[in-house]
């Protein structure tokens, strides 16, 4: 026998590239049938060759002719032949597995809910459903045709030792790749039924049948393929549900099951890192851009808290996945602001919901050591891949209010925030209700000390007290109200304007009744208080107003710039913007905006430009009316603004450094005012960045002159 000029050339020539899986086992049939031929027609002189007693040394030349055939096909195998092979078996496992769904009855759920309502028993198995077992009996005719053709492949590969040469590298391809198929039929987007034992299970179950076909009946196939086909389920059935852990985080509470069926793959499969960079990938491509809304961000970075928990109680994975998250709303202006509204909101949310229920826990940002308190008895190591700078009491956290207020590492942050929040919902509070506000204060308290709310404090109580004091107010101005007086009912809120946020500054000068009104007001409560007195703050507040006209009457509650500019109406009913902000003594550009807002309503119309008249009918009014862009504006001053006001109380800090050191870097300047002037509770922090634009602005105003990188005061003369 010519092995390697007649056999393996011959073998080969019977496959080309471009062959379907049909003409693919057609023709390794072929080629098969042509070498068993050939090796039993040499098996013969093989045998006589061995008991020849003058060639001992030729014992075991069967054995050899069969290492001799596998050494001279696999010498010249062509490249396409292991693609060809992965396609044969492919089609084999696939058809297998319809099959075996099939006599398992479709699906399954019946399988599942038979077993409950028998367990315990084990019904005895007939020959029949062993048949089945074997025998593919649901497969049609053309499947059936094929499946024969591939055991009879096998059985000639076996029978030529090469079965273990042609199949080691693509029966794994394939079982894999069939895996990932049916488990990614079964179970994608499925998040609410824990599906991991029941599928894996079924596939192992039909992957070790196919196996015993394609290897022989064989104990040592099932122990020696179980291992490695356990671990291909749930490797396939981990892979699926890391691609899918976005959507998982989207639908938790509801998608519990999927995480607890993804942890125990964990636990089985080592995919720790394959999660940790696909999650995080996800994060920067779907939710770390400017089009994400900031409120969206925190809300999945919330589940992500939650979710991750459930998968890794060490703490590490989610550490490692949020870590871009929560620098990234580091960047967002609006973070803060979106946190403490949620907490604080009415309406059902996760944080309003953390804060209300559940053992209290108070922020702690000091976490840079375990702590005596450790349970040492239930201790349990770090995983390798956690970061040493961290501790693992910081890492461990459960608490989702604690690790939001850690994005930023100071809780004076947040608890100015809410102040400004606080302050606007008091000041909208027209009937002076505070319980709200009380629930919510108290449950922060728990959460951020009394001390670092105190302020907040006082701010609930001068509402409390404001609605005392105007009702003693108000009837002492009844007493002694003239009987023709104008009849206008006034509220004031008193606050403790040291203890509240700083408000929005605007000029405006109300109406001479208006004034009036409020000089018999603040003469009440000087008579009331004894040596103290209001500071009015005439811009802020709301005002009632009824609009007679020809032909309609309107009722608005508007800010009292609105209701001033529409009272002028009474004295001519055609206005400039520039006669309307002399004579109010404001703004063009405010009153600009506040006069369309009239123009919106169908009140005023703008004809020519600039010059707003008041329309009296009805069907003028419906083609003067325009649209508005309508914001609702704050009482408070914004965050700037309020950060430059802190800062010029230190002015007369660094106006006397200046004048006795000279000349002063930013640096020396910050850290003198970190020593001096910001000791105590009222010292307010920032940064050298805000404090070097602080300097740059009193350098653009001629306060100071900037030379080298140092600030000094600008010489007499210049």
């Amino acid at each position: 026998m010519r092995c390697s000029d007649e056999i393996a050339p011959e073998f080969w020539s019977h496959f080309n590239s471009g062959m379907t899986a049909d003409d693919a086992l057609e023709a390794i049939l072929n080629a098969l049938e042509h070498v068993n031929e050939s090796m039993t027609r040499s098996a013969s002189t093989a045998k006589i060759l061995e008991f020849l007693p003058v060639a001992p040394h030729r014992k075991g030349l069967t054995e050899k002719r069969y290492d001799t055939l596998r050494a001279c096909l696999f010498l010249t195998v062509p490249d396409m032949f292991c693609g060809l092979m992965e396609g044969i078996l492919y089609k084999a496992l696939t058809e297998w597995g319809r099959s075996r769904a099939k006599c398992n009855g479709g699906g399954a759920d019946e399988d599942e809910d038979e077993a409950e309502e028998d367990e315990g028993e084990k019904p005895e198995e007939s020959e029949d459903s062993k048949m089945d077992a074997e025998n593919p009996v649901a497969m049609d005719a053309n499947s059936m045709e094929y499946w024969s053709k591939f055991l009879h492949m096998t059985e000639l590969m076996r029978s030529l030792q090469l079965l273990h040469f042609f199949v080691e590298y693509p029966v794994v391809q394939v079982i894999m790749k069939w895996m990932e198929e049916v488990i990614n039929e079964k179970c994608a987007k499925q998040f609410d039924t824990p599906l991991l034992h029941q599928t894996v299970s079924s596939v192992q179950e039909t992957t070790l049948g196919w196996l015993q076909h394609v290897y022989g009946y064989s104990e040592a196939v099932g122990s020696q393929w179980l291992p490695q086909v356990e671990y291909f389920g749930y490797k396939t059935f981990a892979e699926m549900r890391i691609k899918e852990l976005f959507e998982i985080l989207v639908e938790f509470p509801d998608s519990k099951p999927s995480l607890d069926d993804l942890k125990d793959c964990l636990d089985r499969v080592e995919l720790r890192a394959t999660l940790i960079k696909s999650l995080r990938d996800i994060f920067q491509h779907r939710l770390l851009h400017p089009g994400a809304n900031t409120s969206d961000i925190i809300t999945q970075y919330i589940s992500a808290i939650r979710a991750l928990g459930i998968l890794d109680h060490s703490g590490v994975v989610l550490e490692q996945v949020c870590d871009p998250v929560r620098t990234y709303l580091r960047t967002r202006e609006d973070t803060v602001r979106c946190i403490v509204a949620s907490l604080t909101d009415d309406s059902s949310n996760d944080l309003a919901d953390e804060l209300a229920s559940g053992e209290p826990v108070l922020v702690d940002l000091n976490e840079e050591s375990d702590g005596e308190e450790q349970d040492f008895d239930s201790w349990q190591p770090d995983p390798v891949d956690a970061d040493p700078t961290k501790t693992s009491k910081s890492r461990r956290t459960s608490d989702i209010i604690s690790l939001l207020v850690n994005i930023y590492g100071s809780r004076e942050m947040f608890v100015n925030e809410y102040r400004n929040l606080l302050a606007n919902r008091l000041l909208q509070s027209l009937n002076y209700d505070t319980c709200r506000e009380v629930r919510n204060l108290e449950l922060l308290k728990l959460r951020f000390g009394e001390s670092n709310l105190q302020f907040c404090e006082v701010m609930v109580k001068d509402m409390v007290d404001s609605r005392r004091i105007n009702s003693v107010v108000v009837t002492k101005m009844k007493t002694t109200e003239q009987p023709n007086a104008d009849e206008l009912e006034l509220k004031a809120f008193i606050l403790s304007h040291v203890f509240w946020p700083t408000f929005r500054e605007e000029k405006l000068k109300l109406p001479a009744f208006m004034q009036q009104k409020l000089q018999e007001y603040q003469t009440a409560y000087q008579s009331l208080k004894g040596l103290r007195t209001l500071e009015w703050k005439p811009h802020l507040g709301t005002v009632d107003v009824d609009l007679v006209l020809a032909d309609r009457e309107l009722s608005f509650s508007v800010s009292p710039i609105r209701a001033t500019i529409i009272y002028q109406f009474q004295q001519q009913s055609s206005w400039t913007v520039d006669a309307m902000s002399l004579a109010i003594e404001s703004q063009p550009s405010i009153v600009r905006k506040h006069m369309g807002f009239w123009a919106s309503q169908g009140v005023l119309k703008e004809h020519p430009l600039d010059t707003f008249t008041v329309v009296e009918r009805q069907e003028e009014s419906k083609q003067a009316q325009g649209e508005v862009d309508e914001e609702e504006e704050s009482a408070m001053a914004s965050a700037e603004e309020q950060k430059e006001s802190e800062l010029q109380v230190y002015w007369s800090y660094i106006f006397g450094m200046l004048t006795n050191l000279g000349s002063m870097p930013v640096e020396r300047i910050h850290a003198t005012l970190r020593m001096f002037a910001m000791q105590g509770p009222a010292g307010k922090e920032f940064t050298q960045v805000e404090l070097k634009a602080f300097l740059d602005k009193k350098v653009k105003e001629q306060h100071l002159v900037c030379s080298g990188g140092a600030y000094q005061l600008p010489k007499a003369g210049h």
